[in-house]
């Protein structure tokens, strides 16, 4: 049996149905180096090469050891054989903790995982740390309203990760590849019938884990007007978001929503044009680095989570906002 670092924190890496590492890998890993050895864990489908590729990127991003486990059903199943592995793989490595991306997929995993081994769960976690009775995880709550931590007085802890939320990058490691044998448990299972990639011709990037975002509400006025909101994300290279008031309004689609029913984002820059900042919306976005608003109104909430407000017409400032930004780049 392969002998493991007695602080290993064990980590669950998405990947793309096109076998693709997701862009939380590096916050994971960054996030388990901070708390102990990381030993990365990838589920793939074997026959298509991808094994080797996954190892070099993971040890890229931080990870000490990368598991592979291949397996048929990683293609016809929904999210029972990750947790197959990452049981299999807890059971080797016997883990400080186990930290898994806080995306759909990832939730269920880290659901399903710990029921299956009666282990503590802690979710949507911004941030992880260790004292000395353990890893503890930091989290957001009620709308943003506190910050607290939890801990549990047994273990390994498994945690979910906002993506975004971590600053911290591992150090490049060599790439130490080791297969994992599986057995499947049988578990009732979602079948995946088919997978079609949809492609979106955009140059700007996910918003989930963007490190900018530029968000609109209801104050832009209409679906035409929101394009000034795009034009500033654009001269930033950022993501767009939206407030419910605007999707709600037809502005943009529902998949730009930012906040407590939409997306939660940690960006270092969020900017904030002609949104009030209901508690909805701030709870999606108060974890930010750095916060810009702007706004007509001098009350409006989203001014107590912002760093830097201004108060005036987005549509005065924003313009020169965007030719300050391109006279700066010529």
């Amino acid at each position: 049996m392969t002998d493991y670092p007695a602080d290993s924190i064990l980590v669950l890496l998405e990947t793309s149905p096109a076998g693709e590492l997701a862009s939380s890998a590096a916050g994971l890993l960054g996030a388990a180096s901070l708390i102990g050895t990381p030993v990365a864990l990838a589920v793939t489908s074997p026959g298509r090469g991808e094994s080797q590729a996954l190892a070099e990127q993971a040890a890229a991003a931080g990870a000490e050891r990368v598991l592979v486990v291949e397996t048929d059903s990683a293609q016809t199943q929904l999210t029972v054989p990750q947790v197959d592995a990452l049981a299999a793989a807890a059971a080797a490595v016997a883990p400080d903790a186990v930290l898994i991306s806080n995306s759909i997929e990832g939730r269920d995993v880290a659901g399903r995982f710990a029921a299956r081994t009666s282990a503590p769960i802690a979710v949507d976690a911004i941030g992880v740390s260790r004292d000395d009775e353990g890893v503890v995880a930091r989290h957001s709550v009620y709308g943003g309203a506190y910050n607290l931590e939890s801990a549990a007085t047994f273990g390994p802890l498994v945690v979910t990760v906002r993506q975004g939320a971590i600053e911290s990058r591992a150090e490049a490691r060599p790439v130490a590849l080791e297969t994992l044998e599986l057995q499947p448990s049988g578990a009732a299972a979602a079948t995946i019938e088919s997978v079609e990639a949809l492609e979106e011709a955009s140059s700007r990037p996910e918003l989930r884990g963007a490190t900018k975002v530029v968000s609109g509400g209801r104050g832009l006025g209409s679906a035409e007007k929101f394009a000034l909101v795009e034009e500033l994300a654009d001269a930033l290279g950022a993501a767009v978001g939206a407030s419910r008031a605007a999707v709600d309004a037809g502005y943009i689609p529902a998949n730009h929503q930012v906040g407590q029913t939409g997306v939660s984002v940690s960006p270092q820059l969020y900017v904030a044009l002609g949104i009030s900042g209901a508690i909805q919306h701030k709870a999606g976005m108060q974890t930010a680095k750095n916060i810009i608003a702007v706004n007509k109104d001098p009350d409006a909430p989203i001014f107590e989570v912002a760093d830097f407000g201004v108060v005036g017409d987005v549509f005065t400032v924003v313009p020169q906002l965007i030719s300050a930004l391109a006279e700066r780049k010529r």
